[in-house]
């Protein structure tokens, strides 16, 4: 059963799309604070893949990632499912950080609707291999919309 997170923001979906499907755009928003994201491959078609780095850059989360034994920098891997310009995105996210538990893949399904205001994400969001695991997921995906939100906001 997925789970689901929903915000507006105040920009139109092209302009939400654009954020969400270019290089230079991920690395506005995709990121919690403290940390920043690269984008190393960016193929948007089904069965493409965005590859991107997340690099502690804080103090505080250097300090955090260095205490607890952790990398500062983190490779990820997503593969697009589903691509219709600009109301629909997906991606199965390759989950290969979890301690003692072998890779797995996770699917996100993004729907754009135009609305007064702006944009009314929808984030449906397939859970991982526990509760715990998941929280974290959805706390990390909640994240994103927030960045995303203050972004559009400022602009």
């Amino acid at each position: 059963m997925t789970e689901r997170i929903e915000r507006i923001v105040t920009a139109p979906p092209t302009r939400v799309w654009e954020l969400w499907t270019t290089a230079d755009g991920i690395s506005k928003w995709w990121a919690p604070e403290g940390f920043r994201t690269d984008v190393t491959r960016l193929e948007l078609q089904p069965g493409g893949e965005l590859d991107y780095t997340m690099t502690a850059v804080g103090q505080q989360q250097v300090a955090f990632m260095e205490q607890n034994g952790m990398p500062l920098a983190t490779e990820s891997r997503k593969y697009f499912t589903e691509i219709a310009e600009p109301t629909r995105l997906a991606y199965r996210s390759v989950i290969d950080f979890v301690p003692d538990h072998e890779p797995y893949e996770q699917l996100t399904e993004i729907t754009l609707e135009p609305v007064a205001d702006g944009t009314r994400i929808v984030m449906d969001v397939e859970p991982l291999h526990d509760e715990v695991w998941t929280g974290r997921l959805l706390a990390g995906r909640a994240n994103e919309l927030d960045n995303l939100a203050a972004l559009v906001s400022a602009e």
